[in-house]
């Protein structure tokens, strides 16, 4: 486990007892801050992020360290104090040019929108991240590598300018002054997640507002026109791997019913919801109107225990995974990754009301069961203890048993009735 792996696994524990003291403030002051099937869409994306950054590391760090190693312009010492604050300051001012040009660049939007889909506003949205970010997001940190910030500096200030995002994620925390004209705070980072014409594409900083103020983007949050979360075009499912695909599927779509090449092009650079006319007068898409109301399709009580112990489960596999991710083999660790995808897609699909996903939460759940008791082992695990394999088996076995049981709950008082 490398060093932001395992700041991360040890940082997780505090972002749960953070979110649980927030919907404690909540609960208190009678606000409807969280819902569970959004929370867990949300800290599932997030799981995702982790996953695949364990495969994408030769993109967030390699050709960093290449280029540092081969093109930097001064030798930097690690173990300079100024060297840290600048490396700071410079990946936060980095960050604003990734996260802004992430809002103006619709295949950088595709990465980004993720983090933008939950129509609530908590600390489990400041978890929802994207897969696909590294794909491109690299770019932007590479004049750190040719000032000769060091890597072993550049990925813990990484790391502290992630983290420090996490905290201004709520609506339980008001102004806060002067910190407000300075910092990223909750008050402006709730007006950057907002649909409002007011609020769209303002406040990009991620430490530092200032950047904001520098270059116009910054706007202040106006009680007189409270933040709507979400995207204007809502996602509207807790499908993960969708979550991930949707804006790249949908601008895949434009650039093929483009009829000039052109436009196939411009349909990837030009800013989110831009369309060749062609394609927008054949393939028209409604007018964006303020949402009526939250995503929320019905689940019964007891399908949302069993959906939270079944998540609860899988992050204990990401631990797991994330613990191991420096020692097992490629295979074992791709094949135990698609399983916890497919998992999380199935859970998905559980709190949507899809038909199938009975049959292969079902499915899943036999499968979980029977692999440590016929081969002994468990992902990463050579020998798994008797007794430790009879848990996991029992665990899942009742809940496969439980299923038929549950979907008869399911909707109280009719059965479950969307299609797949």
């Amino acid at each position: 486990m490398n060093t932001q792996e395992l700041i991360i696994t040890w940082a997780t524990p505090v972002f749960f007892l953070l979110i649980g003291i927030e919907l404690l403030v909540a609960k208190l002051r009678g606000r409807d801050a969280y819902a569970g099937n959004d929370a867990i869409n949300s800290i599932g994306l997030g799981a995702i992020s982790q996953l695949v950054a364990v495969f994408t590391k030769l993109l967030t760090i390699g050709i960093y360290a290449w280029c540092a190693q081969r093109f930097a312009l001064f030798e930097l010492p690690a173990g300079n104090v100024l060297v840290w604050i600048g490396a700071l300051l410079g990946y936060d001012l980095c960050y604003y040019w990734l996260h802004r040009l992430g809002h103006e660049v619709n295949i950088l939007w595709a990465a980004h929108v993720v983090h933008h889909q939950s129509e609530r506003y908590n600390l489990s949205t400041a978890l929802r991240q994207t897969g696909s970010g590294a794909l491109l997001g690299w770019v932007f940190y590479l004049p750190l590598a040719i000032l000769g910030v060091p890597v072993e500096v550049f990925v813990v200030v990484a790391l502290i300018d992630l983290l420090y995002q996490f905290w201004v994620h709520t609506e339980q925390i008001g102004r806060l002054g002067w910190f407000d004209r300075v910092f990223c705070s909750p008050s402006n980072h709730r007006a950057h997640h907002a649909v409002n014409d007011r609020y769209l594409d303002r406040n990009y900083g991620g430490i530092l507002i200032l950047w904001d103020r520098l270059f116009g983007s910054f706007v202040e949050e106006d009680d007189a026109d409270p933040p709507v979360y979400g995207t204007r075009s809502p996602l509207r499912s807790w499908n993960p791997l969708w979550a991930n695909a949707e804006v790249y599927w949908r601008t895949a779509q434009d650039a093929w019913h483009a009829r000039r090449w052109r436009d196939k092009l411009l349909v990837w650079i030009k800013p989110p919801g831009w369309r060749p006319a062609d394609v927008a007068a054949r393939f028209p898409k409604p007018a964006f109107a303020m949402p009526a109301a939250r995503y929320d399709p019905p689940m019964s009580g007891a399908l949302k225990c069993y959906v939270l112990l079944q998540f609860a489960l899988l992050l204990g596999m990401v631990t797991q995974f994330l613990g191991m991710a420096g020692n097992a083999a490629l295979s074992v660790l791709l094949l135990y990754a698609a399983y916890q995808v497919a998992a999380l897609c199935v859970l998905g699909a559980l709190m949507e009301g899809r038909r199938w996903a009975w049959w292969a939460e079902g499915l899943r759940a036999l499968a979980t069961a029977a692999l440590p008791l016929a081969s002994g082992r468990w992902f990463g695990v050579a020998r798994l203890d008797g007794r430790v394999a009879l848990a996991i088996a029992l665990v899942f076995g009742l809940s496969a048993l439980a299923l038929p049981w549950l979907r008869t709950a399911a909707i109280p008082g009719r059965p479950v009735t969307v299609d797949p």
